[in-house]
């Protein structure tokens, strides 16, 4: 008998080794997928981080662009109407020399002295000279007899130099030139010796 019980007994030793061995394997599995899990939990919320990242990211950029674009549209109808009003300033000034040459011509027509109208229409012309300079615009002078220069005279003809001297210079002014600034407006047209 006691052959049998060592015999049970190694049966029923074996069985507790294997239910053993079996429940080490179940809670290391268990563990593994309590791992699994954990990390797939990570994997998952870093997932939804990233999202939520490339989300923000997306409505910056959004944002940015439509900024960007009412910059765009805003300064584009700015220019525009600068364009529209730029000579304002300037016809505002032009109005009182305006309303000076209605208030000659009448007088004009009842004077009989050629002098004081002659003087009138002097003191208009130097008076619109005033605003033209006031607003930056400056007649080029000094023209004749300085070396032709094509950046801001036109030569309309050639003569002959009165000396040898005269030769590539400004010889006469035919129209003056004017400058806005340091830019040349209009080109004096010139007669040059040759």
């Amino acid at each position: 008998m006691e052959s049998s019980e060592k015999k049970l007994n190694q049966i029923m030793d074996k069985e507790n080794i294997a239910s053993e061995t079996e429940e080490l394997k179940n809670s290391e599995e268990g563990q593994q997928e309590t791992n699994s899990t954990k990390e797939d939990q990570k994997d998952t919320t870093e997932v939804e981080k990233l999202s939520a990242e490339v989300q923000e990211l997306k409505d910056k950029y959004l944002r940015l662009y439509s900024e960007f674009e009412n910059f765009r549209r805003r300064t584009a109808k700015e220019k525009l109407d600068l364009i529209k009003t730029a000579s304002e300033e300037m016809m505002s000034a032009i109005i009182p020399v305006v309303d000076d040459f209605e208030r000659a011509f009448k007088a004009n027509e009842t004077e009989e002295d050629a002098s004081k109208v002659r003087e009138g229409n002097q003191l208009v012309f130097n008076k619109f000279q005033k605003v033209l300079e006031s607003k930056g615009l400056k007649p080029m002078e000094g023209l004749i007899g300085e070396p032709f220069d094509a950046e801001t005279q036109e030569a309309i003809t050639q003569i002959p130099a009165p000396n040898e001297e005269m030769k590539g210079k400004v010889i006469d002014v035919v129209e003056k030139g004017y400058t806005l600034g340091e830019k040349v407006v209009r080109y004096a047209k010139v007669v040059i010796g040759a």
